[in-house]
């Protein structure tokens, strides 16, 4: 990693570590953010829709038959970010083991690790709080069975980092804080989500999940932990009765541009940027969620 690529001190400083390579050591949260017209706007929309969402949500009369759906939606997207792929019928056909030809290590039975450990998130946080217990917890059921020495449930103990294959921590565009400074970021982040703040609940969340992202506490499955935590965060702040936002399809439609979004706040602390990114999804994937709610 080279740390002359990151120079923003409102998102984190680069790090020489022991071992001779530089890391990346995010800034607690939250950033001093500058709260400009488009963010503003990009904000009142989100709240908006996400609004319109939730009443629509609280009128159906079985809404566990509906969530499914969206259940499944958004492990099927959430895993596709990660080069996994599986259809909705693979998964229904999977769950009802009508093709018994799919073994431990197949995409699909990866994809349905995804929607055990969102619904079993979703269920366990009726009962325990967010935080790294439950983040750990989601994250056995994601790999439960398909792991190769990944440690399920386990935070990493060595150092990972973001590149192409082959890449070292040297060579890597991205390389997280190192283990003790992990645990101490991600102590931060738990007491963040739970202390009381004047910033708005939707923003406190992409700042969260830049903040999770930036730490990539797992040696993998971090993308889709991160993502399963947005949704567990939008039920626990009382945004959603529901989880019926799949944020992982309008991730998945600007791929490119959701990386660099994340890249670019820790290289360069573009804030408002990613946060206009993040509402704008919200914004979208409400309406669509309207949409197809309207259609059943």
């Amino acid at each position: 990693m080279d740390p002359k690529n990151f120079s923003s001190p409102s998102s984190g400083t680069p790090i020489l570590t022991q071992t001779g390579y530089w890391a990346f050591l995010p800034a607690p949260l939250p950033p001093v953010i500058t709260w400009s017209l488009p963010l503003v706007a990009a904000l009142a929309d989100a709240e908006r829709d996400l609004s319109k969402l939730a009443t629509l949500a609280g009128s159906l009369p079985f809404p566990k038959l509906v969530t499914r759906f969206f259940v499944l939606r958004e492990a099927i997207f959430s895993s596709r970010l990660e080069g996994l792929h599986a259809s909705m019928a693979d998964l229904y056909a999977y769950e009802s083991a009508s093709i018994p030809f799919v073994k431990p290590g197949n995409e699909v039975r990866e994809v349905y690790n995804h929607v055990q450990a969102l619904e079993y998130s979703l269920e366990r946080v009726e009962t325990l709080p967010i935080s790294l217990r439950l983040i750990r917890e989601s994250h056995t059921r994601l790999l439960e069975g398909i792991s190769d020495g990944l440690t399920p449930g386990e935070f990493r103990l060595s150092q990972n980092w973001i590149g192409a294959v082959g890449s070292t921590p040297s060579t890597a565009k991205y390389v997280p804080p190192p283990v003790d400074e992990m645990n101490i970021g991600l102590d931060q982040l738990e007491k963040f989500i739970h202390a009381g703040s004047e910033i708005p609940a939707l923003v406190r969340a992409g700042l969260v999940y830049y903040q999770f992202e930036a730490i990539h506490p797992f040696l993998d499955g971090n993308g889709r932990i991160g993502r399963l935590l947005m949704i567990l965060l939008f039920c626990e702040w009382n945004l959603l009765p529901q989880p019926l936002l799949n944020l992982s399809v309008y991730f998945e439609r600007y791929r490119q541009e959701y990386y660099d979004l994340l890249l670019s706040v820790s290289q360069k602390g573009n804030w408002e940027s990613w946060l206009k990114f993040f509402l704008r999804g919200i914004s979208v994937q409400a309406n669509d969620s309207v949409v197809r709610l309207n259609c059943h």
